[in-house]
């Protein structure tokens, strides 16, 4: 029993549907199916009629109302001109979460040449691309909600806007996704600070006279001046309604969860109590009883070391993905991880996982044009079919300096029970413990630990 725990969920012992914690283990992909095909309509959401045309249509628009033109310059074009059209706080009218939201769609149906920038080897949707598309919108949401009282006509808004991380980007029925049928992205601000703004995105696709739930994503930004120097206030939010209060104090209570989970992440503070338990045990499995070489491990049977699941690639960023700063957009950054986190998933399970969550996409530092960016994909932990991937981006400038950019969390879910994934250095052992807290918040499970002098006992852990 020890030995399972150890290797499956640690000392999770939550119970699904009167599991006992042996069987949560051992049936977790029966539980994963009674608790995560939830669809994205299990809390409220704002609706409205307004359409804003295809996402080209969205990529027009945006960079008219920024006042961007066509053409690379190697120095980016002024826009200090804009400074003195930045509003105070206190000018700034409240706006609703009606007031931002809109529709726009993918046009894969019609559109054969978006189709192919879209489909992968099996006839599928790239997620990556979707991931584009996702910064893209929730920058167009952050345009629609602010306000400007007394704007000029024809001046571009003196903002810039920056996404800081991305909370969560849910994945349903992958599988069922037709790369020959339009996809819908809808969303609206749900939560506003001095100058930043949490949007929720959700995506969907029509076959065959049904809407098929594909994608929640939860995008933090943060509005900036024209010159991308100092920070901009923005419209304070205020509920219009129930639904709309009702979305507001959800917002609320992530925005509080993110401080603490910052504080409470292991490169912040020492692992848990029941975490270093799970530590020792790895360090107890991979040395040689009556060994004294500190030095010397072994690999149990189907097992991995942690420093050989892993895959890196360079790549020089263009033009192309940049915005008018000459810094890439975040959209490709995020288009860049999933593929090369999906290429390390489908190497370590020796087929094709489906992608289940991304979480907790945190943005360090701009990528310059100029610059050579780095992807990493890490496996750092493992459970039954389940892996938890972490993508490390770093830019490398020509005299070789280096510094990371983002940081991506990525579940990916199996058609088998995969070999587990062990860590050797103690930096490792903090990978593992932080990969199996994101694998555990990407599915939503809940767990319990026990308290080592009491006996085991029935719980109503649940699984939400």
């Amino acid at each position: 029993m020890q030995r399972l725990m150890a290797r499956g969920l640690g000392a999770m012992v939550a119970r699904s549907r009167g599991c006992t914690a042996m069987n949560t283990l051992l049936s977790w992909s029966a539980c994963q199916q009674t608790c995560t095909w939830r669809g994205y309509n299990s809390g409220p959401v704002v609706t409205s009629d307004h359409n804003s045309g295809t996402m080209d249509d969205v990529v027009r628009t945006i960079r008219e109302q920024s006042g961007v033109d066509l053409g690379y310059h190697i120095i980016p074009k002024s826009r200090d001109h804009l400074l003195k059209y930045q509003p105070k706080r206190e000018d700034l009218e409240p706006r609703t979460m009606l007031d931002s939201h809109s529709t726009a769609t993918i046009p894969l149906g019609v559109d054969l040449q978006t189709r192919e920038r879209y489909v992968n080897h099996l006839g599928r949707v790239r997620l990556g691309r979707i991931m584009e598309e996702l910064d893209m919108f929730a920058v167009w949401m952050c345009h629609r909600h602010v306000k400007l009282p007394n704007h000029p006509e024809g001046v571009a808004l003196p903002y810039t806007f920056v996404t800081l991380l991305v909370d969560k980007v849910e994945f349903w029925n992958v599988d069922r996704l037709k790369v020959d049928h339009d996809i819908q992205l809808s969303g609206n601000i749900t939560w506003t600070g001095t100058s930043s703004m949490e949007i929720t995105i959700y995506v969907r696709q029509k076959a065959h006279d049904e809407y098929i739930d594909m994608t929640k994503a939860i995008f933090l930004m943060v509005a900036r001046n024209a010159t991308n120097t100092g920070p901009a206030p923005i419209n304070p939010l205020k509920p219009g309604d129930d639904i709309e209060k009702q979305v507001w104090e959800e917002a609320d209570k992530r925005q509080k969860a993110r401080r603490n989970q910052i504080k409470e992440s292991v490169f912040n503070s020492p692992p848990r109590e029941h975490e270093q338990t799970i530590m020792y045990e790895i360090l107890r499995r991979t040395t040689p009883p009556n060994g004294m070489d500190l030095n010397r491990r072994e690999l149990p049977a189907r097992c991995r070391w942690m420093e050989d699941s892993m895959q890196s690639t360079m790549i020089a960023p263009f033009p192309e993905n940049r915005n008018a700063q000459n810094t890439i957009f975040g959209g490709y950054l995020m288009r860049q991880a999933v593929e090369i986190s999906f290429i390390q998933a489908s190497l370590y399970q020796g087929g094709r996982p489906l992608l289940e969550c991304i979480s907790d996409i945190s943005f360090m530092q701009a990528v310059e044009v100029n610059t050579f960016l780095q992807m990493t994909a890490h496996v750092v932990y493992t459970a039954q079919n389940y892996l938890q991937l972490m993508t490390v981006a770093q830019i490398w400038d020509v005299t070789g300096k280096v510094q990371t950019t983002n940081v991506f969390y990525l579940t990916y879910k199996a058609d088998r029970v995969l070999d587990e994934v062990l860590p050797r250095t103690y930096r490792e052992m903090l990978w593992y413990v932080h990969g199996r807290r994101k694998l555990l918040s990407a599915l939503d499970l809940q767990p319990e630990y026990p308290n080592p002098n009491e006996k085991p006992k029935e719980t109503t852990a649940k699984v939400t």
